[in-house]
């Protein structure tokens, strides 16, 4: 989000054939069990695109953009993005097991929020406050999240071998106000035209049984 005019660059230099590569479903996912709420918390470059997506999400009950794997001091943006405080931006989803599993939640995250190749950047951002981790909130989660990516490369469904880190016990922050929403209160801006909306169309391509429409919002009057 910092870099415009290379944002520019590299999405001219893409393919106009480029599209959304859906990963097959976790052979090994969590049962629903009887709670009715859930937390996962992924990160996958900037966190606007990230939570634009699950907001989108059939099952999905509430996507805070945020800070993670840092410490709370250190939890706000300008912070953040001196790239030296451990933290990445990153979206704490709360869902409802009932309706969407948590394996889906990371099949959709591994599909179509962001590329799981790379490493500590997605496009034009760089730094490891954009790097592709997922922060298990229960065992259960790590185990899942770990027999995922295992199966994805065994079965070698991207060419590069996924970058993503799986980083247990830590703390999630919510961002600030304006970060929030921020995809649905400025669908015109340049950064969310070129890099985010294609990936709500990609969900719903991909996802039709899990897309919705009306996105659920953090502050649903702005």
């Amino acid at each position: 989000m910092k870099h415009l005019l290379l944002a520019l660059a590299f999405v001219l230099a893409l393919p106009l054939s480029a599209q959304a590569r859906v990963v097959p479903a976790p052979v090994q996912d969590e049962p629903a069990g009887q709670a009715t709420t859930e937390v996962a918390v992924v990160a996958g470059g900037c966190f606007w695109g990230v939570q634009g997506v699950f907001q989108h999400v059939d099952g999905v009950i509430k996507a805070v953009s945020g800070y993670a794997g840092g410490e709370k001091n250190d939890a706000d943006y300008k912070t953040v993005s001196s790239e030296k405080t451990g933290h990445a931006e990153s979206v704490q989803i709360t869902f409802d097991p009932h309706r969407i599993s948590y394996g889906r939640i990371l099949q959709i995250y591994f599909s179509v929020a962001h590329d799981p190749t790379e490493i500590n950047r997605q496009g034009p951002d760089v730094g490891t406050s954009y790097r592709s981790t997922i922060f298990p909130t229960s065992d259960e989660q790590a185990k899942v999240a770990k027999a995922y990516i295992a199966q994805l490369d065994d079965a070698h469904v991207y060419k590069r071998k996924i970058a993503t880190t799986i980083e247990p016990g830590k703390t999630f922050y919510p961002a600030e106000d304006y970060h929030q929403d921020f995809l649905a209160r400025h669908p015109n801006y340049p950064y969310i035209v070129i890099y985010d909306l294609p990936k709500i169309a990609d969900l719903k391509a991909s996802f039709p049984d899990f897309y919705r429409a009306d996105p659920v919002l953090v502050f649903a009057s702005k």
